[in-house]
């Protein structure tokens, strides 16, 4: 398909994901219908796509202190000689917040409850015997500690074992420039600090800002970009003077099924190496990525054609990773939705369990050409098509309104005003699912495209072989 667009308007976070705004808006709120100028996508919104924010990047914390402490002794322990009553008293220093950014920095206070807890455990209880026949008296404070190894042996396949091979490969992205800072989250690509990540963290600060990379070992380092493309939402970024690092390991996305397990890893609200768990929702879902919903162009408002997850995505999750049950990278979270704002001005609510990744087989592709050449390429099929279907159009699916003259779909016979119903075997309802659906594939793969006239009769299916187009342009 062809785009007039060019500028990605850098989003924050989905607002900052997980961390690429649906109707239901992936990151702040039921998105209203758009004015802008139509650029070949209608800008009407459908109940049935998410127009995601990103949940990508979010405000250091407001400032919080005075933490109550805790003193005295819990009623109903009697004192012992090894339990001393304490007195202490938690305390952060104060710290200013920076504007927040137009692209989803948010700024606000972030509220810790410090809970305390015990260490559950099978624990041994010393006997006291009586002279008098009453029954022994036990207490587990007078039992020995358990002993307890430092090295950890996580069963094979379990969160905790995934955690421990993929969390020193992820990493947060600071990103400081005068309008303000904020974080995003990435994934090592090479030991010499190669990092992908979204476009909308690595660009959020705009053309001057500072980057820089906090390493999970507590290391931190500068970074400059190496290139980005705005229609997949994707960047890399170099780290300086890293050696050694640990790169993740690249799954695929092509096998994925329904409800299969996932961990996602990032940096929601700036918690570096927060880990998540949940299930693989669905797939193929097409979203649309919107920052504040102001520009409707396409580079602007990418379609993404989404893994769905429920594992927990927020601010600041966006560019981190999205790994199966091996600890294999198979999405970078994107994008998320949310039920609307905060009380907050131009704040954004949380995870309600409706997280979107860009699948990895894409964003293999698009950092390898990013790394080699600082542009990528992108599928299309040489057709103008509606965002969403026109509510007067009698079947479901994508209608043709022009076609690109010597492109795939004329050379194949697709005519203006047919509507596409399925490209391979995956239903079409819509203009957006059928730019999501080219976006999944490469340039020069052949599809097979079902399309009927406007009335839903003469039903036809031609071979397209898809062309590439540069970021830039084309649709």
């Amino acid at each position: 398909m062809t785009e007039d667009s060019k500028d990605h308007r850098e989003p924050g976070p989905q607002g900052g994901g997980t961390d690429h705004q649906a109707t239901a808006p992936i990151h702040g709120g039921l998105s209203a219908p758009g004015n802008a100028p139509d650029h070949g996508y209608d800008t009407h919104e459908h109940p049935g796509y998410p127009t995601a924010q990103y949940p990508a990047q979010s405000a250091p914390a407001a400032p919080f202190s005075g933490y109550p402490g805790a003193s005295g002794r819990p009623q109903g322990i009697p004192p012992t000689p090894h339990a001393p009553t304490h007195s202490v008293d938690y305390g952060v220093p104060a710290a200013s917040a920076k504007r927040p950014l137009r692209t989803g920095f948010i700024a606000g206070a972030l509220a810790l409850a410090l809970v305390s807890g015990g260490v559950g455990g099978v624990v041994g209880a010393l006997v006291a015997r009586t002279d008098d026949g009453r029954a022994p008296i036990t207490n587990a404070l007078e039992a020995p500690k358990p002993n307890v190894s430092n090295a950890t042996n996580a069963p094979a396949g379990s969160t905790q074992a995934v955690a421990q091979k993929v969390l020193p490969s992820v990493v947060m992205i600071k990103v400081a420039s005068t309008r303000a800072e904020g974080e995003g989250s990435g994934v090592i690509l090479s030991s010499d600090g190669l990092i992908l990540t979204n476009n909308h963290v690595a660009s959020g600060g705009g053309p001057n800002a500072q980057m820089e990379v906090m390493f999970s070992d507590g290391s931190s380092a500068p970074a400059k970009l190496v290139g980005a493309d705005p229609v997949s939402d994707l960047a890399v970024i170099q780290a300086s003077g890293k050696s050694g690092l640990t790169p993740i390991e690249l799954g695929t996305s092509a096998n994925l099924q329904v409800g299969e397990p996932v961990v996602a890893i990032g940096s929601p609200l700036g918690l570096a190496g927060t880990v998540t768990t949940g299930i693989v929702s669905a797939l193929n879902r097409p979203v649309v990525t919107s920052g504040d919903g102001s520009e409707a162009s396409f580079a602007a408002n990418p379609v993404i054609d989404a893994i769905q997850t429920d594992a927990a995505i927020n601010p600041g999750n966006s560019g981190g990773a999205l790994v199966n049950g091996r600890g294999q990278l198979i999405g970078i979270n994107t994008a998320i939705a949310t039920l609307g704002p905060t009380e907050i001005t131009g704040g954004q609510t949380g995870s309600i369990g409706l997280g979107f990744a860009i699948p990895v087989d894409q964003a293999r592709r698009v950092a390898d050409e990013l790394i080699k050449t600082g542009k990528a390429t992108y599928a299309q099929i040489g057709v103008t098509v509606p965002r969403q279907q026109d509510p007067a159009q009698q079947i479901s699916g994508a209608m043709v309104r022009d076609v690109l003259a010597d492109g795939p779909a004329a050379r194949a016979g697709i005519p203006p005003g047919a509507i596409v119903t399925k490209l391979d075997d995956r239903p079409i309802d819509s203009g957006n699912a059928l730019v999501a659906a080219v976006r999944s594939h490469q340039p020069g793969d052949k599809v097979k495209v079902t399309y009927t006239d406007e009335r839903g009769n003469n039903p036809r299916t031609v071979e397209v072989t898809l062309t590439g187009a540069p970021a830039e342009g084309g649709r």
